[in-house]
Formats: C-alpha cells, sequence, structure tokens
C-alpha cells in the first residue's frame, strides 16, 4: 500500500472484531491490525470492505486498556493474502490519542532497547 499517513505509524499486531455502523445493521467482520498511528490504523482482512463505510471497534492496547474507535474505510487494495485497508478514526477523544502516542513511545524505546 503506497504511504499516505501524515502521522508515524506503529506496529500493533493484533486481532479485532469490527461491527458496521449503518442503519443497524450487525454485520461484523474479524480483521488482523498491522500498525496503528494518532489518526488511523492499517489492517487485512478477509472480506472485501467498501471505502467510506463506518466500523466500531474497540482496540485492546499494550495496557490491556480498551480503547473505544469508530473507523472509516479510506484505502483498499487487494493482494494474494486478501485484503489490505487503511482506515482514520472518526472523533477519537484527545485522551484516546495520547494512549496511542503512549504506546508508540513504549513501542520505540522496547524496539532500541532490542536492537543493543
Amino acid at each position: 500500500m503506497e504511504e499516505r499517513r501524515k502521522n508515524k505509524r506503529t506496529s500493533m499486531p493484533s486481532r479485532h472484531v469490527i461491527k458496521k455502523v449503518e442503519n443497524g445493521n450487525d454485520r461484523e467482520v474479524v480483521i488482523n491490525i498491522i500498525d496503528v498511528s494518532k489518526s488511523g490504523i492499517g489492517f487485512t482482512c478477509e472480506e472485501p470492505l467498501q471505502i467510506g463505510e463506518v466500523y466500531e471497534a474497540y482496540l485492546t492496547i499494550w495496557t490491556k486498556e480498551v480503547i473505544h474507535a469508530v473507523l472509516q474505510i479510506v484505502r483498499t487494495e487487494l493482494s494474494e493474502d486478501g485484503f489490505g485497508y487503511g482506515a482514520v478514526f472518526m472523533g477519537m477523544p484527545p485522551t484516546d490519542l495520547a494512549r496511542i502516542e503512549v504506546y508508540q513511545a513504549v513501542s520505540d524505546t522496547i524496539g532500541n532497547d532490542e536492537d543493543k
């Protein structure tokens, strides 16, 4: 996928279920998160999703805290492994954005320690 994010990406391998937000439609899909930034996430999914669709997610970070997020699909790519997506956070509170920044700082520190 072509790099389009304005914010730093940090690896966040995890598996989550997201639920489509549309007229009471309870469609749930499983996603595999690849990375996260302050503005959104990159993930893969076995099912086709459409640009513009909005999903509700509960993302668990390293402290086991759960961040409630509303995601809008902004990028899609078909690959040999399935579908790759980019989604932006919609209306995320500043406190949750700060948690993502802390996650990135901790990940950077751990990654730098492992390189030594």
